[in-house]
């Protein structure tokens, strides 16, 4: 192992985020430094991906912002993301779905994952 991962692994702080992928909507609550006041700012839109591993992965969360659409790179170790929270299970068969970039309207939607209860786990429903 070189030396770098072995300091990652000693030094390196691990929050516990919900597990997510491509295609899932989230909301990150970041925080925002203003001068001498901090607030919590929500972004809420679909993950486009995940890249990386360890302390340099990073996921991509995009926005619709009026007829705009709006993409932020998140990385994971980073101090100002407060939480993640998982809103809606995605549907999508690509790990990186950047087609999405290119629809408008109805076309840009994602069908949801249902999920079912079975003996306190989340399962995903066979169809």
């Amino acid at each position: 192992m070189d030396l770098i991962k072995v300091a990652e692994n000693q030094f390196g702080i691990r929050k516990e985020y919900p597990a997510f992928k491509a295609g899932d909507t989230v909301t990150v609550h970041y925080k925002i430094v203003e001068g001498n006041k901090e607030r919590i700012q929500q972004y809420r839109g679909v993950v486009l991906q995940r890249h990386g591993a360890g302390a340099t992965e990073t996921f991509t969360v995009r926005k619709m912002s009026g007829n705009v659409g709006v993409e932020r790179i998140f990385p994971f170790a980073s101090p100002f993301i407060d939480k993640i929270e998982l809103n809606k299970h995605g549907r999508v068969r690509r790990a990186k779905i950047f087609y999405l970039r290119g629809l408008t309207g109805k076309k840009a939607r994602i069908q949801e994952k249902r999920m079912k209860l079975v003996e306190e786990a989340i399962v995903p429903e066979k169809e």
